[in-house]
């Protein structure tokens, strides 16, 4: 954490919870109708927890596809977001009067947009000054735009965001860039981009960025992770405000409540141990439907009392293999072109930055990933990036389809049967 935004922003909010030892919880959260979405933001913000608030928005408006998104609300058709480029200006304000406050509940607006100008536009109308994505992570796995589109969008949304400063409010803005793919992409590359992007981010304007990262299948290789991500931070970011927000889990989910409630845990544990800020929670729920808002709230509440009973987890040496990778990753782009757009553009073109399983026609697709049986992710091929060959493995070299199922599903099995074996022991 660096840098003391101005009062009244979402920045200033987490790093201030933060400070006074309290991790910061958040629901994936987005309704359709602007009475469910106020009632679920008012309940979120009444948990017993230190929350902030979230619009997560539909798949139509994430694709800028305007007229279905009318269609749906004229028809009563079910939408899986809030679609806030088509509800007017005073909806959405109608929705957050009341419960939305900067200083006591900030909101941040989510979306999955390679192409966000219209959604920053209609947020910052709506009186917010906070939302999340980045020139690659909500590019390269969310469709195939092409990422000198992206970034050239991005260029301009953070424009449009950064202007928000001229009002007296400091806007943020979270970089997905810890979360590509959701899994099975090794930590040094999760870390690498989420700098990368925080990096892009203050280049055209903001002064208030957090820094994301997804929990993986090995908790020491998390904290490891979390570790290096706030020590690259506090490099390569000096002066701005930042924080490190965590993602519980990505992937297939537990289908048992208890295991799911395991993973939970134990990503609450990864983020307060760690030091980082803020947690954006998953539910019981995840693996059969979206979860309702009582159920959001019991997770939050959860997680907020797991951060509590937590104590520090010991940093990483100074050999940190997963600092090593993504300093090496960083510095390797940052050579290419003091514009960080044109920068990130060079790296992929040359598989510098190469993302394992991505299909996306800009991703170089040569490097590959491998799970451990313990969780713990490495490379089984690097490519063209500027990496050490990977160490000789027991485990194959490449993945097959079933194998690669194996491995998608590994967090889930490992969560479910360990609830089970605990709940057998309890009888």
């Amino acid at each position: 954490m660096t840098g003391q935004p101005r009062a009244g922003s979402f920045g200033r909010f987490v790093n201030d919870a933060h400070r006074a030892g309290e991790l910061v919880v958040q629901p994936r959260m987005g309704m359709a109708d602007p009475a469910r979405m106020r009632a679920g933001l008012a309940a979120t913000r009444a948990a017993a927890a230190t929350t902030v608030g979230t619009i997560t928005l539909d798949s139509y408006t994430r694709v800028a596809d305007w007229p279905a998104a009318a269609a749906a609300l004229r028809h009563g058709s079910a939408l899986n977001g809030y679609p806030i480029v088509t509800h007017d200006r005073a909806t959405t304000r109608a929705v957050l009067a009341g419960i939305a406050d900067d200083a006591t509940f900030p909101v941040q607006v989510r979306h999955g947009s390679a192409r966000p100008e219209a959604i920053v536009e209609a947020l910052v109308a709506a009186g917010l000054s906070a939302t999340e994505g980045g020139p690659v992570s909500y590019c390269l796995p969310y469709g195939r735009v092409p990422l000198h589109e992206a970034v050239d969008s991005w260029k301009r949304s953070c424009a449009i965001l950064a202007a928000v400063a001229d009002t007296g409010v400091e806007p943020h803005l979270e970089t997905f860039g810890g979360c590509l793919m959701g899994q099975l992409c090794p930590p040094g590359m999760l870390v690498a981009v989420a700098i990368l992007e925080g990096l892009f981010f203050v280049q055209h304007g903001l002064r208030s960025v957090s820094l994301s990262y997804a929990q993986q299948a090995n908790h020491r290789q998390d904290v490891e992770a979390v570790h290096a991500l706030r020590r690259l931070a506090g490099e390569l970011l000096p002066g701005v405000d930042t924080h490190v927000v965590v993602y519980a889990y990505m992937g297939v989910y537990p289908r048992t409540v208890l295991g799911a409630e395991r993973l939970l845990v134990r990503a609450a544990r990864l983020a307060a141990g760690t030091g980082a800020a803020r947690l954006i929670v998953k539910t019981a729920a995840e693996a059969h439907r979206i979860p309702t808002v009582a159920e959001n709230v019991s997770a939050l509440e959860l997680a907020a009392a797991t951060a509590r009973a937590t104590g520090p987890e010991a940093d990483a040496d100074s050999g940190s293999e997963v600092y090593d990778e993504a300093r090496a990753l960083v510095e390797a782009v940052l050579e290419l072109d003091a514009d960080l757009g044109r920068a990130l553009l060079k790296a992929f073109r040359g598989g510098y930055l190469d993302v394992p399983f991505c299909l996306h026609p800009d991703n170089a697709g040569r490097s590959r990933s491998r799970l451990a049986p313990d969780g713990r992710l490495s490379w089984s091929r690097v490519g063209s990036m500027p990496l050490p060959p990977p160490r000789a493995h027991p485990e194959p070299r490449e993945l097959n389809a079933a194998e690669l199922l194996r491995c998608l599903s590994h967090v889930e099995r490992s969560c479910d049967d360990a609830a089970l074996e605990e709940s057998l022991a309890i009888r």
